[in-house]
C-alpha cells in the first residue's frame, strides 16, 4: 500500500488529507479522476506529483469508503 504518502496537518489545507504534505488534497486527485482525467493528464498538470501519489489517493479513498481506520503519515 502507498498510504505513507498521505499526510494530515491541521495547519495545511484545513486539515484535509494531502499528498506528501503538499498543498494537493486527496479529494482533488479523486475529483480529477472522477471527472474522467487520466493519470497521465493529472501528472502532466501537476508535475510534482508521482504515479504512486495517485495510487495512494485511490487506496485512501477506498479505505475511507470501507470505514476502516487508516494509518497516515504525520508531517515531520
Amino acid at each position: 500500500m502507498h498510504l505513507e504518502r498521505i499526510t494530515v496537518d491541521p495547519e495545511r489545507m484545513g486539515g484535509l488529507p494531502c499528498i506528501r504534505d503538499l498543498r494537493v488534497t486527496v479529494a482533488m486527485v479523486l475529483g480529477q479522476l472522477a471527472a474522467g482525467r487520466s493519470r497521465d493528464e493529472i501528472l502532466a498538470d501537476y508535475p510534482y506529483l508521482e504515479a504512486d501519489d495517485i495510487t495512494a489517493a485511490l487506496e485512501y479513498g477506498a479505505a475511507r469508503v470501507n470505514e476502516r481506520e487508516v494509518p497516515i503519515a504525520r508531517p515531520a
